[in-house]
């Protein structure tokens, strides 16, 4: 699956992405802002990263700018228990130019398509810029912070969570038109 916003190309990870997935995301300021990515990452990390299969119901992107298809960084949807997840990382270089908007935008759009009726969220609180990027995309706090455990922290850390409904909008949408 792949999808063409304004300014990137989200596309699926290819094994041959590695080395740049890697040189990406190795970098501790990062990865300590995730949950699942340990630290120190690996080269054989980012390896298994681009290697794991393929689920078009729950679609994993790499970031790429769409003019010169430089490696922004990740994002995708994935089960967390009974919700669906947005979860993604932008590498430092790209930080504060609305990517993660942008990226976050066109994944709520495919969510949605794909029939997703609720996404959720989440951001480590010393990590506010997360959460300003959550709000833009029109998800609202769901008043609930609590510990989450970070592999790149290798400890928990207080999490804000948010939820974004989408089957209302969907059902508000065709009755409008």
């Amino acid at each position: 699956m792949f999808h063409r916003s304004q300014r990137l190309l989200l596309r699926p990870p290819w094994p041959e992405d590695s080395a740049q997935v890697f040189s990406a995301i190795a970098d501790e300021g990062v990865v300590r802002n995730l949950a699942r990515a340990p630290w120190p990452y690996s080269c054989e990390d980012a390896r298994e990263f681009v290697s794991r299969p393929f689920d078009p119901r729950f679609p994993r992107f790499l970031i790429a700018r769409a003019d010169d298809s430089a490696l922004v960084g990740c994002i995708g949807i994935n089960p967390e228990g009974r919700e669906i997840e947005l979860g993604y990382w932008i590498a430092r270089d790209h930080w504060g130019q609305g990517y993660a908007t942008e990226a976050g935008s066109a994944v709520i759009e495919i969510a949605r398509m794909l029939g997703h009726r609720r996404i959720v969220a989440s951001h480590f609180l010393d990590n506010p810029a997360s959460g300003a990027v959550l709000r833009k995309l029109g998800f609202a706090p769901v008043g609930r912070i609590r510990p989450r455990y970070s592999r790149g922290r290798g400890e928990q850390a207080l999490a804000a969570e948010y939820a974004l409904e989408l089957a209302g909008e969907v059902e508000s949408d065709m009755r409008a038109a």
